[in-house]
């Protein structure tokens, strides 16, 4: 699964494997310093698991609502049935966790390409539909989080930068929805606006266009709020499990830190960098670092084994294995990379 990210270019992908490992091995040394077994034995003792059980929910939940925004993006290409739009999610996570580069978004784009008759140029186009919506949600709760909670200085530059690109790239994108709106206005139909569109890069833009302006798409964006609600529930439902008792925009804030941590290149399961960042959010919020530290590992645990126990019956019921997922999707990552299908 190594060459998935790149397959043309096995040095570049060698290059992004050993940056995740090596972000991997960086957050273990900076969070193990402070990891101390016989406080966590104490501390897991103490633990609530109601509330364990309680965060999992949230946790799984969210992503079968991620299953339903992806159906409703689909919407103008096909009757995408959700049974269908969730297993291949789950299935993705799966393959995340024991992969490095995460490579199971090609995995999923390519289960439900195939379960719906879907161009996979087009599941893919949805999947960076996904991502930008997300962009755009998280870059919103940070700055209205910010308005309640007193971030540090280094973190309120963060956020303002993150603010300031996300503008940028929004600009853009409502200047090529337009520019595609006005070529569109000039043909007669579907057909003809693909003839007076020439290449493959305004095949993709139209494409994009057509889940932009939707009606789905708004539903879509809509569903798109529950997805990160219930992930902060289940992130506040392990720190109330585990003693820590911070408030809901804590939870909100100590996300966004793991998901834009956990965003770059990173080792299976995004495992180190997630205890890194975990901590590092905590941090904004004076936790002591011992107990951040055990508790990163803790919500590690406690929100991975959840979706590993969902997402490899999901694998199994799309018909692959583990051996012919390799190949299956190294062969998708050299066809998406050639042109949208």
């Amino acid at each position: 699964m190594s060459d998935l990210i790149q397959p043309r270019n096995p040095g570049k992908a060698r290059i992004l494997r050993l940056l995740g490992y090596g972000l991997a091995i960086v957050g273990l040394y900076r969070v193990l310093y402070y990891f101390h077994i016989v406080q966590f034995l104490h501390e897991l003792a103490n633990v609530s698991w109601w509330w364990v059980l309680l965060g999992m929910v949230f946790d799984v939940v969210s992503y079968a609502v991620q299953g339903l925004r992806w159906k409703l993006l689909l919407t103008p290409f096909g009757k995408v049935r959700l049974t269908h739009a969730v297993r291949a999610v789950y299935a993705g996570l799966f393959t995340n966790l024991i992969f490095p580069l995460r490579p199971g978004e090609i995995l999923r784009s390519y289960l439900l390409s195939a379960s719906e008759d879907i161009g996979l140029g087009r599941v893919l186009g949805s999947v960076g539909v996904e991502r930008f919506v997300d962009l755009v949600i998280a870059t919103a709760l940070l700055a209205m989080v910010s308005l309640f909670v007193e971030l540090p200085r280094r973190f309120q530059r963060v956020a303002d930068t993150l603010g300031i690109a996300t503008l940028l790239i929004l600009g853009v994108v409502v200047l090529i929805i337009f520019y595609i709106e006005i070529k569109l206005g000039t043909t007669s139909g579907p057909g003809a606006a693909r003839r007076r569109l020439p290449g493959k890069v305004m095949a993709v833009l139209t494409d994009l266009h057509a889940m932009g302006t939707a009606p789905s798409f708004y539903l879509a964006v809509v569903t798109s709020l529950l997805m990160p609600l219930f992930q902060v529930l289940g992130l506040w439902a392990m720190m109330r499990s585990y003693g820590l008792h911070l408030s809901f925009l804590a939870a909100v804030v100590v996300l966004l830190v793991i998901n834009l941590g956990v965003s770059l290149p990173n080792a299976p399961a995004n495992f180190g960098s997630y205890q890194l960042f975990c901590v590092v959010g905590l941090s904004v919020f004076q936790v002591e670092k011992s107990t951040a530290t055990n508790f990163s590992f803790f919500a590690f645990v406690a929100l991975t084994l959840p979706l590993a126990l969902v997402g490899f019956p999901a694998l199994l019921r799309s018909g692959l294995s583990l051996r012919s997922m390799r190949e299956k999707v190294g062969s998708l990552s050299r066809q998406a990379l050639s042109g949208p299908a």
